[in-house]
């Protein structure tokens, strides 16, 4: 079962995993720490230099010049160390966010390679995409903020504490005893935030969907003039979006605002105490004038505090939908039933394909193949024809386990393929698909994506086997001409002719070609056929088609319908027998002759 999108982790369930995260940088989060208590130490000693400065002006005449030369000495001397800790403390700080942040990505990007095809098939591209990216990025700006300002808030409350305890225990108990009403006015919002922030996540997710969607398949929207529909459905997310953000920003904000004002009212009632207390000569002037920084100090991390623990919030309602992904059940964790056992040798790989009673549908409640039943021999070419929607793309999926069977079994050279890894059993495999995929990279190294060792002799010897090699040719920089998916210096069919070299190069002991000729001209065609028929020679092999010439010389020839083979035998035998391949042929060839 795979989690989905709604559900929810609870946000105290994040706060474990992110301290398994930071623990490779414990050294670091130590000397930050070391840094962190010598700058706020520094700091916190500057107030009560001043005070100090502040008493040695006794009156008019009376004042020891000297005493406040060497005091603004010192308070220099402890400014210039505090800004080199601070720095410091920046580099280590980022250092660790960002080690952290790649770390999950990192991971996020490799579970999506161990992810089965049913996870991409429910889950939009967009929504990934969104995780991976927007996500991770709000995640580190919040771990970042805690990082920075979470230990040295901490630290300046128990310094200034201590200060204040020892000038003035009296006055120092109004500010320990009026701050918790400060705490408690954050702690009450910011736990209604958390809800608010991942509403705002989603939203966002969604428009990022919508936009990776939309751009994506730009020519098809405007083929058909759905530009407003889409434009609407973009307004929509968007005004969502825009809604949770002002909610979550706005309840967020009110945050520093409270506290503020009640730190505002600590500071008037310690500066008023302290002016009756030294009116009764319980405190000196430059003490008055010391606590009251130190009332200042004291009350404004909880503001910083308060802020860090918004963003927070928000960081980690940001981290239990990246760690969805993370934990998402992989392929070998769901399925994959024995790792270890021998599977055979390359030399001992003949391409025996025996299916047995198959039984698979996508919904549960709606059935699509049932007690399916195929024999392919070593080396023979088995072609899948029938309407769309009978089931040929499925059972292709199945043989790659794509998707598990429901029932039955399938079978390679009589080894059950869910005893094999995925990684052994489509070894066995090369497909080529009516959906290309090229890779940011060289020519050459889109030809050699199945064979990283293969040299350039063998790279265009596949081109010149698909009749690839002309047009490689003419393109600026030949084989070495750096093409992606985005590119638009190949038509659709240059794209096929490299994605079937692709295979060419591989040579595996099975083929599977899924409507592998769709995209290319009827010439190009005839002759990318007879590269099959080599490619072919002494290897198993399955095309899906639904232009019948492409199988007419398979060896057995497969009619399915709604899930179930109809019939079998070769091209001349089907249409003898008048039934739904002759029908199905006829309509594609009589018709077109008339």
């Amino acid at each position: 079962m795979f989690m989905s999108n709604k559900e929810r982790i609870p946000k105290n369930g994040s706060i474990p995993r992110l301290m398994k995260y930071i623990k490779p940088y414990t050294a670091g989060l130590v000397t930050s720490l070391i840094l962190t208590f010598a700058a706020v130490t520094l700091t916190l000693f500057v107030p009560r230099l001043v005070g100090n400065a502040i008493d040695l002006i006794i009156g008019k005449g009376q004042v020891d010049f000297k005493g406040i030369a060497r005091i603004l000495l010192i308070i220099g001397s402890a400014v210039a160390v505090t800004a080199l800790c601070q720095w410091l403390i920046g580099v280590i700080n980022n250092r660790m966010t960002y080690g952290i942040v790649c770390r999950m990505r990192r991971e996020a990007f490799a579970k999506l390679q161990e992810l089965p095809v049913s996870y991409t098939d429910t889950n939009g591209y967009g929504v990934t995409l969104s995780r991976i990216i927007a996500d991770v990025d709000t995640f580190s700006d919040g771990l970042l903020m805690g990082f920075t300002q979470l230990f040295t808030g901490v630290l300046t409350i128990i310094g200034t504490l201590i200060f204040m305890l020892v000038i003035d225990f009296k006055i120092a108990l109004i500010v320990v005893v009026l701050t918790p009403a400060s705490m408690l006015v954050s702690k009450f919002i910011a736990s209604r935030t958390f809800r608010l922030f991942r509403a705002q996540a989603e939203a966002r997710e969604e428009l990022t969907a919508i936009t990776d969607e939309t751009i994506s398949s730009e020519k098809t929207v405007k083929a058909f003039n759905v530009q407003e529909r889409m434009t609407d459905k973009f307004d929509s997310a968007n005004e969502k979006l825009s809604k949770c953000s002002v909610d979550a920003t706005f309840y967020s904000s009110i945050v520093n605002p409270a506290t503020r004002f009640l730190n505002g009212v600590i500071y008037a009632l310690v500066a008023l105490t302290g002016a009756i207390s030294s009116m009764g000569g319980g405190i000196t002037v430059g003490g008055v004038t010391c606590f009251l920084g130190y009332a200042n100090q004291y009350t404004k991390p909880f503001n910083e505090i308060s802020g860090v623990i918004t963003e927070f919030q928000n960081a980690l309602a940001c981290a239990a939908r990246i760690f969805e992904l993370i934990d998402t059940p992989s392929e070998k964790d769901a399925y994959d039933r024995n790792d270890n056992i021998k599977t055979k040798s390359d030399s001992q790989r003949y391409g025996q394909v025996d299916i047995e009673n198959v039984s698979f549908s996508y919904d549960k409640d709606r059935s699509l193949i049932e007690n399916f039943n195929l024999h392919v021999k070593p080396g023979q070419k088995t072609a899948i024809v029938g309407p769309t929607g009978c089931g040929k793309t499925t059972l292709i999926n199945l043989l790659m386990r794509f998707y598990d069977i429901d029932g039955g079994s399938i079978k390679i050279d009589g080894v059950d393929i869910r005893d094999m890894t995925r990684h052994e059993l489509r070894k066995n495999y090369g497909m080529v698909l009516q959906e290309t995929w090229i890779k940011e990279g060289t020519v050459a190294e889109n030809i050699a994506l199945g064979k990283k060792e293969a040299d350039r002799d063998e790279i265009e010897a596949a081109a010149r086997a698909v009749h690839a090699d002309s047009f490689i040719k003419r393109l600026p920089d030949g084989y070495d001409t750096v093409i992606g998916e985005e590119s638009g210096n190949l038509s659709q069919g240059q794209r096929q002719l490299i994605s079937i070299a692709r295979v060419m190069l591989c040579m595996p002991p099975i083929l599977i070609l899924d409507e592998a000729t769709s995209s290319i001209d009827i010439r190009t065609e005839a002759m990318i056929q007879e590269a099959f028929d080599k490619l072919t020679q002494g290897r198993t092999s399955f095309v899906v088609a639904h232009r019948l010439t492409t199988v007419k010389n398979a060896d057995i020839i497969i009619m399915m319908k709604d899930g179930h083979i109809l019939e079998t035998g070769k091209h001349e035998e089907l249409l003898e027998r008048g039934g739904a391949y002759a029908e199905l042929y006829n309509s594609q060839f009589l018709h077109s002759e008339s």
